[in-house]
């Protein structure tokens, strides 16, 4: 599976003011997460994102909140039990990437179902935390065996871009830590 912007969409899961203090990486998934939105701007991806019970965990947390629209709200673990996730879903996505919290939950579930929809999902490792490390590992393990592409913010950026004569490519440089 190779990642191209005409056939992706980023997804933003669950990065919120009450769940990210019990994170051990906690910055560095806000911190990725924003390049991985940046860039999905850049390259006209469609940025989708949740929030998983606001009122109990609070909002989407800054700098990301703000580069973000649209901010679905849903009490189901995985995205796709909400309807506003799954109606921005445009039938031209092959593939989605995901970054947010937490690995072994709502990143792991909503996998799960896109897979079981077809669409093909990548997870930046580098932007996905639970609170806890093993189930962080087993998470990711299990979805790799179930088919999910893992990866990182800046292979998943270079992927996009495919070539240093790319239009964005100057701009996406901009982005690299």
């Amino acid at each position: 599976m190779r990642l191209t912007p005409a056939t992706s969409a980023l997804c933003v899961v669950d990065i919120q003011e009450r769940l990210l203090p019990t994170l051990p990486h906690g910055n560095t998934v806000v911190s990725e997460s924003c390049r991985l939105v940046d860039a999905a701007r850049l390259f006209g991806l469609p940025v989708l994102a949740t929030e998983q019970y606001p009122k109990g965990l609070g909002a989407t947390v800054e700098p990301l909140a703000g580069r973000l629209a649209g901010i679905a709200e849903k009490l189901s673990f995985s995205c796709c039990g909400s309807a506003a996730f799954t109606q921005q879903l445009e039938e031209v996505v092959e593939t989605a990437v995901l970054c947010g919290l937490e690995t072994h939950v709502c990143i792991a579930q909503t996998a799960l179902d896109l897979l079981a929809e077809g669409i093909g999902v990548c997870i930046a490792v580098d932007a996905v935390a639970s609170r806890r490390q093993l189930d962080h590992e087993i998470a990711l393990r299990r979805l790799e065996s179930a088919g999910v592409i893992l990866s990182t913010t800046e292979a998943i950026l270079f992927e996009w871009c495919r070539s240093a004569d790319h239009p964005a490519f100057r701009e996406m440089r901009n982005l690299l830590a």
